[in-house]
């Protein structure tokens, strides 16, 4: 039996690796919305097709809220392209910053440049086919990131697809000591609390901004711990009315939530 089993064991490992199957990726459009979905209803993405650089769902401009802490990002990384809005945003707002993006699946890469006008890789935007655990385990990424944004969804949108304390662990170790990570949760979903937990095991502080229309909540993770006294509010004011001059995101109400919080 040992024979025969180690015999049949060698046959499998001969075998070609079979590749991942994935979900469709399907889109719909509504009041001039280009909507990304993984064969199913839930809405993987968005983008306003006069404005296809702007992030037009709510949880998308909250998940810039790390710009009322980084003003002049040099790295930044998005696990999760979805229909590329983060990745825009980042690449046209921040133009001394490299912007790297993780998706596992091909035809979402192919459906962004096709589709959500997501402009080809060059010396300051890279677009990875590669799996977003590899990324935040390989070393040569540790300590380099200023802020990295996490919207790790399957197609059922049960909750993110990589949640344990290792995970965000290692996410924490790509960040450089002021870095900020953002997460998209589902505020109403089982997932939330494991992941809030995996996140306060991982980062020094953790905070959530209010849950939007659609169920989503945004939380702000921080490497290292920051001020959120009554002084440092007022500094976070200050600063998020410079964000909506320079970028029309709505920073105030970011501030407004990150209070509510406290």
């Amino acid at each position: 039996m040992l024979i025969k089993r180690k015999s049949i064991e060698q046959v499998e490992s001969s075998r070609p690796a079979r590749k991942p199957r994935y979900a469709p990726v399907t889109l719909s459009e509504m009041d001039g919305v280009r909507y990304l979905h993984f064969g199913t209803e839930w809405v993987q993405g968005a983008m306003r097709i006069r404005k296809p650089d702007w992030p037009e769902l709510e949880y998308a401009q909250q998940m810039m809220a790390w710009m009322l802490w980084i003003e002049q990002p040099q790295r930044l990384a998005q696990l999760g392209l979805g229909t590329g809005a983060l990745t825009k945003f980042c690449y046209r707002q921040f133009p001394q910053a490299q912007v790297e993006a993780i998706e596992l699946n091909p035809s979402v890469i192919t459906i962004c440049a096709s589709m959500f006008k997501l402009p080809p890789n060059d010396e300051r935007l890279h677009v990875r086919e590669m799996d977003a655990l590899d990324y935040v385990n390989d070393d040569a990424n540790h300590g380099t990131l200023d802020a990295l944004q996490v919207d790790l969804y399957d197609a059922t949108a049960r909750g993110p697809v990589l949640d344990s304390a290792d995970f965000y662990s290692a996410c924490c170790a790509c960040l450089a000591p002021h870095g900020i990570m953002t997460v998209n949760l589902f505020g109403d979903h089982p997932s939330y609390a494991k992941n809030i937990k995996a996140m306060k095991f991982a980062f020094a502080q953790v905070i959530c901004l209010p849950e939007v229309h659609d169920g989503n909540v945004v939380a702000i993770a921080f490497k290292t711990k920051v001020a959120l006294d009554a002084e440092a509010q007022a500094a976070l004011l200050e600063r998020a009315k410079q964000i909506v001059a320079e970028t029309k995101l709505p920073a105030k109400t970011w501030v407004k939530g990150i209070v509510s919080t406290l």
